[in-house]
């Protein structure tokens, strides 16, 4: 490889983007903590992992969306953050973060769907050279079909698909024309029950989605927060 070409590869321009949806209701009490620690670290973590592979991003934007249950409480159903940039907005992000209360819920399914709908249709970065579009979805409980529970709500989002064929059809697919997500860009990293629609409806049927099981009242483990880290980098 010509020295030329190392220059030029070396000055790519990376730009990440990641939306973290954390489930916020009472059955995550035990584990809100680590993932919300393991959600401070995120940043720093895939900055090491990087300068390792000898890249760097140039533009590193994280955004949160708490989510509990439009059928319990529409008022507090969602909570979420703007693209906040790293380390510029450092402090924005972290109490944010910090301030995430797990609390209600109602019954076992919340309204996970409607906070991965909203994320997949964020305003992601469309320039530099090189993009990754990350979504990464923390919950230890099914959801509820969209467009059902609490779907009545003054709170609940309008924009949203009100059934699982219009989500994935914004999702997207190799040569989808309905996608709102960059198709090379785009990754999604599940840390889910086995349970629909993470499972199956999800988990093995959209494409670039990576599923991590998960169990009410375990947290995230630390070989798994390595693996989604690496997964992000080694895709640039």
């Amino acid at each position: 490889m010509s020295a030329e070409i190392e220059k030029y590869q070396g000055n790519l321009q990376y730009a990440v983007d990641i939306v973290m949806c954390i489930d916020a209701t009472g059955s995550m009490h035990p584990v809100l903590d680590i993932v919300k620690n393991s959600s401070l670290q995120f940043h720093q973590r895939l900055d090491e992992v990087m300068a390792r592979k000898s890249k760097e991003i140039s533009q590193l934007r994280l955004k949160v969306i708490a989510f509990r249950d439009f059928g319990d409480d529409p008022s507090d159903a969602i909570e979420q953050t703007d693209f906040l940039r790293l380390p510029q907005q450092v402090a924005e992000f972290e109490k944010f973060v910090r301030g995430l209360r797990a609390t209600g819920g109602g019954d076992i399914p919340e309204s996970g769907l409607e906070a991965l709908a909203l994320a997949i249709n964020s305003p992601w970065e469309t320039g530099l050279d090189r993009r990754r579009h990350v979504i990464v979805m923390f919950t230890d409980a099914p959801a509820h079909p969209l467009g059902t529970v609490g779907a009545s709500a003054q709170t609940y989002p309008r924009d949203i698909p009100r059934s699982m064929d219009d989500l994935f059809e914004q999702w997207g697919y190799a040569r989808s024309q309905t996608a709102v997500m960059e198709q090379s860009a785009k990754r999604l990293v599940l840390f889910a029950p086995e349970e629909e629609p993470w499972k199956e409806a999800i988990g093995e049927e959209w494409d670039l989605t990576l599923h991590f099981p998960s169990r009410a009242g375990e947290g995230l483990e630390e070989f798994e927060m390595d693996e989604i880290i690496e997964t992000i980098a080694n895709s640039l």
